[in-house]
């Protein structure tokens, strides 16, 4: 089923039928000239959707503390991100810690864009150890011996 959009100028001026189509289709997509996009969306879709969120983190976190839970997680995560086949198996293994922790944040904080930033970090590693030259330009030394103190984050 595909979201309903309206502009914001149509939620301001016909906020009723905005909030029965919310109501007929669980959340609206509310374009915006101005500012980022919108979602209207009803309070029971919303509990569903952390309900969800809440049994994948518990979940993942049961399987991974079980040796034949892990394997399978491990069995099952080329099939959900193929490029982990460019990862060696510690690093497999960081990534789905980093993965069950940011799926856990989702829950018991409400922050989603460390999930997020997870996946996209370990796609791009993934992606400079698919190009041989590139991991091999980013492992080579650099040149000189001292670079000057690095300053902390």
């Amino acid at each position: 089923m595909s979201t309903p959009t309206v502009s914001f100028s149509d939620l301001s001026k016909n906020s009723k039928r905005v909030a029965d189509t919310a109501e007929r289709a669980h959340r609206v997509h509310v374009t915006r000239r101005d500012g980022e996009d919108l979602y209207l969306t009803t309070e029971r879709h919303d509990r569903q959707r952390e309900e969800t969120a809440d049994v994948t983190a518990r979940l993942f976190s049961a399987l991974i503390a079980s040796d034949e839970g892990a394997r399978a997680v491990l069995l099952a995560l080329p099939e959900v991100f193929p490029w982990t086949r460019h990862l060696s198996a510690e690093e497999v293994r960081e990534f789905v810690v980093d993965l069950v922790n940011a799926t856990r944040d989702v829950v018991e904080l409400d922050v989603h864009s460390n999930l997020h930033r997870v996946i996209v970090e370990w796609r791009a590693t993934a992606r400079i150890l698919a190009d041989p030259e590139l991991a091999a330009g980013l492992a080579a030394p650099l040149p000189g011996d001292d670079h000057g103190e690095v300053p902390a984050p």
